[in-house]
């Protein structure tokens, strides 16, 4: 079974963090690329947790209230041979209380992912070149100018925006509905938050290459599944308090890992396809 999984990537792609720490352990002289993001994920962190953590709490023990009193009605509602059902009706009010909780911290963490990664860009760029460079032996950039180059930048943050928006906000009103309507909500919110984590943290690589946005859309999903537990995992790790100051740059690493040993590849033997292609 474990080599089945590890086939598919499944397993491959959840290492990847601790792949790039062990990087990091025998190379030394990259954890200078990391002191100033860290820097700046803990203002950007100190900010969004005092601003966002206790509404949010709040939010959370309102909706938990909202919810348990709709289902003590239902099972007030319940004729006497159907009590066995409140027991479950009370274990999926806990399960939707947990969901809403992690819920809130996946927010908080991903905006920390885009804030941080936005404001600690170059730091990010150097670190992923670097790299690149140590594990292929080369970087390749493709040169488009300054100008074009914030373009690029700004057309991936708003089709990011846009993708969220897409899907995000059907989502949101599923959350009218109780019960399910949350449970489903929250569990697509987890995806399309991880989809958008693993756009962010391959995108030093791909964006050297200057692919379109939707090529980079197009290599998470065919990295599948190991793209998923990779950016479920990074996701996991993010949503921890404290911990996700520190994070990001480790995630940063090791998506561009991912990339170096999972997607290049595949490139390369494309593009000597075509070049074969267009020499007949």
């Amino acid at each position: 079974m474990g080599r089945a999984l590890g086939g598919f990537g499944l397993l491959a792609g959840a290492t990847y963090p601790l792949r790039a720490l062990m990087v990091f352990q025998r190379t030394p002289r990259l954890w200078g690329y990391m002191v100033i993001p860290i820097l700046v994920n803990l203002i950007v962190g100190i900010a969004l947790y005092a601003g966002l953590l206790l509404p949010g709490w709040r939010g959370v023990e309102s909706l938990t209230v909202h919810l348990n009193n709709w289902f003590d009605r239902l099972i007030a509602d319940l004729p006497a041979w159907l009590n066995y059902l409140a027991f479950l009706i009370i274990g999926l009010g806990f399960l939707l209380r947990f969901l809403l909780i992690v819920g809130l911290l996946l927010v908080i963490g991903f905006l920390l992912l885009q804030f941080g990664t936005l404001l600690g860009a170059p730091w990010y760029g150097q670190l992923s070149e670097k790299l690149e460079e140590l594990r292929t032996g080369e970087v390749q950039i493709v040169e488009v100018g300054l100008v074009r180059d914030i373009g690029r930048a700004i057309l991936f943050e708003v089709k990011k925006l846009l993708l969220l928006l897409g899907v995000g906000v059907p989502l949101l009103l599923l959350n009218w509905l109780p019960g399910i309507g949350t449970f489903v909500a929250t569990v697509g919110g987890i995806i399309i938050t991880a989809t958008i984590t693993c756009l962010d943290f391959f995108d030093g690589p791909l964006e050297r290459r200057r692919l379109k946005f939707r090529k980079k859309l197009k290599i998470v999903l065919g990295a599948l599944p190991a793209s998923a537990s990779f950016s479920l995992v990074c996701l996991g790790l993010m949503s921890v308090p404290v911990l996700n100051l520190l994070i990001i740059p480790l995630c940063v690493a090791s998506g561009t890992l991912f990339v170096c040993d999972r997607v290049l590849p595949k490139l390369s033997k494309k593009a000597l396809r075509l070049e074969a292609r267009g020499k007949r």
